[in-house]
């Protein structure tokens, strides 16, 4: 298992430029944009590495990096600096143990740069980075899939404290799945925990519903009421599908982070509050925030440890088992004792894509239960799991075209796999049900 790194730069295109370079070497990153938040997280949970910049607004890196070496002496330190003849740099430099990258820096220099410590770090101290168990499995999340390994892993270093955790992954794959495994299976199981889905409450009552309202704030608000952040004090909250909450909720959001308190809608008085948020979405946020659609300052700190939940595709040794789970789950339901699946079933199951991911295959499986009697054949899966592969008329052959007669084909191709369900296919292809028509014009 990778390691888990903090990543200390008032610069937010900096923080985003090492955490995606790191995360594409596999390493756990988290995120602060001052020495204070830093503080903070570094008293939740230890990382094994700190990365930092020197020159920063308010207390600057060299006063971390001395924080560090008092309370953490086992930590490395790496400091990425673009002034290193400054004073402030050369304090901090002129400790030998310290390690420093000067800006700007191509990405072999930084891995090469952050290996170079974890390794140095590994012959100095051999408890520090010891290779780290892979965590045992929540109960409520079936699956061995190796893809899983880094999900497991978050969930168990999040658990225990209030960090605030991003939760991304496609629609459907079980984002609530994992807050759920986050809250129950840590220290505070007995507090409250509160999903909310902010793309099913309609924009002008979000506000409300999440933070409560005071009497007569609004037509039909008779009495006063707490919200949802109230309801889950000193528990977590889940903010499913952050992305569609709308700019005055995002601000509310942003100080209810910030300064831990909320305000009802109608009110003046702030309320203290001792919860943890576990946002989720299956959008591209970071998108959003260059469109202006989502705020920048709530997206880094929504963003502090992100977990990224792999496509079911991405998980095909786990299908077997969340198949058989799911005929558990639901055969009683229907007044089944035992129900089996042909081998035959399973096999058209495991070679599907599955663009809903587990809870398309949920439905599968339920639907197939409702019309089987003690077996599942494959007469009785979706229609879209038992087409034949065809090759359409000009489909893929080996004479040659050129990449827009190929592209177009391919397209034709999945829409009959599909039975010309456009939506299945975008989803498949990658692109919009617009894209499928434009093209095909």
């Amino acid at each position: 298992m990778k390691s888990d790194i903090l990543i200390v730069d008032d610069s937010k295109d900096m923080l985003e430029v090492i955490s995606r370079q790191l995360k594409a070497k596999g390493f756990n990153t988290f995120q602060a944009t001052n020495v204070f938040d830093a503080v903070d997280l570094l008293k939740l949970s230890i990382p094994e590495l700190l990365i930092t910049d020197i020159q920063m607004p308010g207390a600057d890196g060299g006063k971390l990096v001395k924080y560090v070496k008092k309370n953490f002496p086992n930590l490395p330190i790496l400091v990425v600096t673009g002034y290193p003849s400054t004073d402030a740099a050369t304090e901090v430099l002129k400790d030998g143990e310290i390690a420093y990258l000067t800006k700007p820096f191509t990405r072999e220099e930084l891995t090469a740069a952050v290996d170079g410590v974890l390794q140095n770090q590994s012959s100095q101290n051999e408890t520090i980075s010891k290779e780290r168990k892979v965590s045992p499995n929540p109960k409520n999340i079936i699956g061995k899939a190796k893809s899983l390994e880094p999900t497991y892993h978050l969930i168990d270093r999040t658990k225990d404290n209030k960090v605030t955790v991003l939760i991304t992954g496609e629609s459907g794959t079980g984002k609530e799945l994992v807050a759920r495994a986050i809250h129950y299976e840590g220290k505070f199981s007995q507090k409250p925990f509160v999903a909310v889905n902010c793309g099913a409450i309609p924009e002008n009552l979000l506000e409300a519903e999440l933070f409560g309202y005071e009497k007569g704030a609004f037509t039909g608000a008779s009495v006063e009421r707490d919200g949802f952040f109230m309801a889950a004090d000193e528990g977590t909250i889940f903010l499913d599908e952050i992305g569609n909450a709308p700019a005055h909720v995002q601000q509310s959001l942003l100080r209810a982070i910030q300064e831990k308190e909320i305000v009802r809608v109608g009110g003046r008085k702030p309320k203290k509050i001792d919860v943890r948020i576990i946002a989720a979405t299956n959008s591209d946020l970071l998108e959003m925030v260059e469109k202006g659609r989502f705020r920048e300052d709530l997206y880094y700190r929504l963003n502090v440890v992100r977990i990224a939940v792999p496509p079911l595709r991405e998980r095909q040794t786990d299908i077997a088992a969340l198949v058989d789970h799911f005929i558990q789950k639901h055969a009683p339901e229907l007044g089944k004792s035992e129900v089996l699946i042909s081998d035959d079933a399973l096999e058209k199951i495991k070679s599907y894509r599955w663009p809903g991911n587990v809870r398309e295959l949920e439905n599968a499986i339920n639907q197939a239960l409702i019309l089987s009697d003690e077996v599942i054949l494959p007469q009785h899966l979706p229609a879209f799991l038992n087409f034949k592969a065809k090759t359409p008329k000009g489909a893929y052959s080996p004479s040659l075209k050129s990449l827009k007669e190929a592209e177009i084909d391919h397209i034709k191709y999945v829409l009959e796999q599909c039975d010309n369900n456009k939506t299945k296919a975008a989803k498949i292809l990658g692109i919009t049900r617009k894209t499928i028509t434009q093209k095909l014009q």
